[in-house]
């Protein structure tokens, strides 16, 4: 529940205690939340009660108040008594709503420290003075978790929020329209196979809510406030890496990376002399009669197609091994043996052999890194 929200519920619980109207206005002299339409006074009384500068004004049965705090100094309350002003009700109002303002800025300033610790905008004795500001925890056990979504949904925020709404000091904010990042501060009992079900509770809220594909990628443990900015860090890699090598998850942990992370930080041109060499050279040694030329043209996998990636996939989930495969796939065994001899005679790799099929997965992964770098022009 945002702050106007709030203020709008406070409004009609208050009129149903006193019997009196309520209405803030902004500093354009708009409606913000009120509980009538047409109880404001002339809009000349409105200005000449903001030029007089005075805390209260009464106009019959309308008062005027001035909200005082900092946040909202410019917002105006007016409640209307019909047949009397409303004497005290109004000034009790009045410290209510520079209440709840003062509240929401405190919230607003929390969010804006925590970000800013996320993103590295902080010193280490920055961070400690700034933490003791929103009186947060320097030293806690904390994950970061990115919720990336194919679709820009307001909702998604929302739900994110009533899935930590139990956990008050666990943070949750929008990094732009489709990404969310949460702080999440964890228990003595949790570990690592708590947060892999919290993300997967995220992907199923967002599935079922917002029927958007959604993509969650965390961190590491962070023992402190300072190692958060390296935990937002591995977050982002971990997504963007999660996303380009196994297309096939959801939930990316920055430890359960594996290879991923590794061929992530190679550099563009040293893939492309791998896939060069591997699927040209490796051919060139193995096939006979192939001029060098026909050879140097094989650099890619593109070429094969998507039953037969599936085949490959399938093979190394099953640990290279024949027989559960072709149970896998319902197809022959032998079938199976015919499908993998003709990827051997195309590329010269025998991925039934763990060393060709080790080399095989490697240059899947680094096809697949090479199409991102392209798409995505990085």
């Amino acid at each position: 529940m945002n702050l106007q929200q709030l203020l709008q519920k406070c409004l009609i619980r208050w009129k149903e205690i006193s019997g009196y109207d309520f209405c803030i206005l902004d500093s354009r002299d708009q409606i913000y939340v009120t509980t009538q339409n047409d109880i404001l006074p002339e809009k000349e009384s409105i200005l000449a009660f903001r030029k007089k500068n005075v805390p209260v004004e009464h106009f019959g049965s309308f008062s005027i108040y001035c909200i005082s705090s900092e946040e909202a100094s410019d917002y105006l309350l007016i409640v209307c008594g019909k047949e009397k002003p409303c004497g005290m009700t109004g000034e009790l109002a009045v410290c209510q709503v520079e209440s709840l303002f003062s509240a929401g800025s405190r919230k607003n300033d929390r969010n804006l420290i925590i970000q800013d610790i996320l993103l590295g905008r902080f010193s280490s004795a920055e961070i400690y003075n700034q933490a003791k500001k929103i009186h947060l925890t320097p030293t806690a056990r904390r994950i970061v978790l990115l919720i990336r979504t194919t679709t820009a949904d307001t909702s998604v925020l929302e739900i994110i929020r009533n899935i930590f709404v139990n956990r008050s000091k666990d943070y949750v904010s929008a990094l732009d329209e489709s990404t969310v990042v949460v702080v999440h501060e964890m228990k003595e009992n949790e570990d690592m196979e708590d947060v892999e079900s919290i993300s997967a509770l995220i992907i199923d809220m967002l599935n079922t809510e917002v029927m958007t594909k959604a993509w969650v990628s965390y961190s590491n443990v962070c023992d402190d406030l300072t190692c958060l900015f390296s935990g937002y860090q591995e977050a982002m890699t971990a997504l963007v890496t999660g996303r380009i090598f196994y297309a096939g998850r959801n939930v990316f942990g920055y430890s359960h990376l594996g290879i991923g992370r590794l061929l992530y930080q190679i550099p563009l041109e040293t893939c492309e002399l791998f896939m060069e060499e591997i699927l040209g050279n490796t051919r060139a040694r193995t096939a006979s009669g192939n001029s060098p030329h026909t050879a140097h043209e094989v650099k890619t996998l593109d070429s094969l197609d998507e039953e037969t990636m599936n085949i490959i996939r399938t093979f190394f989930e099953n640990n290279l091994n024949l027989s559960e495969t072709s149970r896998k796939l319902y197809v022959h065994r032998n079938t199976l043996v015919y499908r993998l001899e003709k990827i051997e005679k195309k590329y010269g790799l025998d991925i039934r052999t763990f060393e060709d099929a080790l080399t095989f997965k490697i240059a899947m992964m680094v096809s697949d890194y090479i199409n991102y770098k392209k798409k995505t022009g990085s």
